[in-house]
């Protein structure tokens, strides 16, 4: 009996004495903190639309126009400095050179531009109180934007808003963003109001 209990003794000692087998560790991000959800209201005297926005984002007008005269004073940056990101909100004038159908057309292809990169692309339509009607954009994968809208009242007004990071895009590492300053997206649309 002695001489089978050795071998598998033995067996058992080269085999539990191999070199540990390395095995990396997943990557990892940085916990990112998020300010509680507090707003202030942005109405500019001239703009045609007024809005709540956070109080940790500021407001900037855009300010890089192609010609001499500013082509479309009322389009603005929303940064939001301790986050990194940027939400790109441009205003358009319903006309006869600028038709809502072409205004629709040119959304979507801004918009679905991000297919390249995208998993998916969820457009939801919407209609909220007082003649804000629209298209909100759920981009997912490692898309530039992973939040779009836009919001017109069908006659006069057209708001186009992109959520942008001044970093590669991740879907991973940047999705608590996302979700948080979706939230801030939403509420803006909710309190989006129209000036005639």
């Amino acid at each position: 009996m002695l001489r089978y209990l050795a071998p598998i003794l033995l067996c058992v000692l080269v085999i539990s004495c191999r070199p540990e087998t390395y095995i990396p560790k997943p990557r990892g991000y940085y916990l990112i903190e998020t300010p509680p959800h507090t707003y202030q209201h942005f109405d500019q005297p001239g703009f045609p639309y007024s809005f709540d926005y956070p109080t940790y984002a500021t407001i900037t007008r855009d300010t890089s126009y192609f010609g001499e005269k500013p082509e479309n004073p009322y389009w603005l940056y929303i940064d939001f400095p301790t986050l990194g990101g940027r939400i790109y909100l441009s205003y358009k004038q319903i006309s006869a050179q600028q038709p809502l159908g072409k205004l629709l057309e040119d959304a979507h292809k801004l918009s679905f531009f991000h297919d390249k990169r995208a998993d998916f692309i969820h457009d939801s339509a919407f209609q909220l109180q007082n003649n804000v009607y629209g298209i909100a954009f759920n981009v997912g994968g490692d898309a530039a934007s992973a939040y779009q809208f836009i919001a017109t009242d069908t006659v006069k007004h057209w708001i186009r808003a992109a959520l942008y990071f001044d970093v590669t895009p991740n879907a991973d590492s940047l999705k608590p963003v996302n979700n948080f300053l979706k939230v801030d997206m939403e509420h803006m649309l909710r309190t989006l109001r129209w000036k005639y």
